[in-house]
C-alpha cells in the first residue's frame, strides 16, 4: 500500500468537507476549494478523518492513491493555514513595485514587466522591493505564480543576479580565466 495514500487526513475544527462522488469541496476560514478526482479512487469520511482507497494494486492505482491523498491534504491545509512562497530579487536596480493588483518588476530590461497574479493569489513586497511574498489557499496556483515570476529573470551563475526562491542555492562559476589569480 502507498505510504502516503494510506495515511488518513485529519479534518480540523471549522473545516467543512463535502464529498459528492469524485468531487470534493473543502470550506474553511480562509476560503473554499473544489476539485474533481480520478473516478477510480474512493474518498470516504471516517471518524472525523478523510480516507482515500484504491480499487487494486496496479501501478497506476498506486500512483493515483498517493496523489489523491496529497492533493486532498493540501486542500485542507490551504483553507486553514494557506501557502506562501518567498522570492528574493538580487541585482543593482532590480526591484519589485505594486500598481494596484499588478506586480511591476524592474529586472534589468529596457522595460518594466507587468505581472497579473492569478485569482486567489496575493502578494506583498518587503525590503524596499527586494523580497516578494506570494500567498494563497491553492498550493498549485501559488507555486505556479512563483515559477512564472522567477522565469522572468532566473538567477545567473556568475554574479547571482536575478529572481530566486528564498533559501535556493545558486552554483557559482569562476568566470574568465584571466580574472582569476595573477
Amino acid at each position: 500500500m502507498s505510504r502516503i495514500g494510506k495515511l488518513p487526513i485529519d479534518v480540523p475544527s471549522g473545516v467543512e468537507i463535502k464529498i459528492d462522488g469524485n468531487q470534493v469541496s473543502v470550506k474553511g476560514p480562509k476560503g473554499q476549494l473544489t476539485r474533481m478526482f480520478h473516478r477510480d479512487m474512493t474518498i470516504e469520511r471516517e471518524n472525523g478523518t478523510i480516507v482515500v482507497r484504491r480499487p487494486s494494486d496496479e501501478q497506476r492505482h498506486r500512483a493515483l492513491h498517493g496523489l489523491t491523498r496529497a492533493l486532498l491534504a493540501n486542500m485542507v491545509t490551504g483553507v486553514t493555514d494557506g501557502f506562501e512562497r518567498v522570492l528574493v530579487i538580487e541585482g543593482t536596480g532590480y526591484r519589485a513595485d505594486q500598481d494596484g493588483e499588478v506586480l511591476l518588476l524592474n529586472l534589468g530590461y529596457s522595460h518594466q514587466i507587468r505581472y497579473q497574479l492569478p485569482e486567489g493569489v496575493t502578494f506583498e513586497i518587503q525590503d524596499r522591493g527586494k523580497k516578494v511574498i506570494i500567498r494563497g489557499i491553492d498550493k498549485e496556483a501559488v507555486g505556479q505564480a512563483a515559477v512564472d515570476i522567477r522565469s522572468k529573470r532566473p538567477p545567473e551563475p556568475y554574479k547571482g543576479k536575478g529572481v530566486r526562491y528564498k533559501g535556493e542555492h545558486i552554483r557559482r562559476k569562476a568566470g574568465k580565466a584571466g580574472k582569476v589569480g595573477a
